[in-house]
């Protein structure tokens, strides 16, 4: 009986690394999109908040 709670343990543990790791993957995506973002739209961005500064 012990083996047993001892397995279905280890699973739990397992399933909230998973979680984790579920979390990691789509961080990481969240911030490749934005570094892409900012390198295709980083000069446009950079105009106009040229224009903002300059007009403040």
């Amino acid at each position: 009986m012990a083996l047993i709670r001892t397995f279905i343990e280890s699973l739990r543990r397992d399933e909230e690394g998973q979680g984790l790791a579920e979390y990691a993957l789509i961080l990481a995506l969240i911030a490749i999109v934005a570094i892409v973002a900012l390198l295709f739209l980083g000069g446009q961005i950079s105009t106009i908040l040229s224009r903002v500064g300059a007009s403040v």
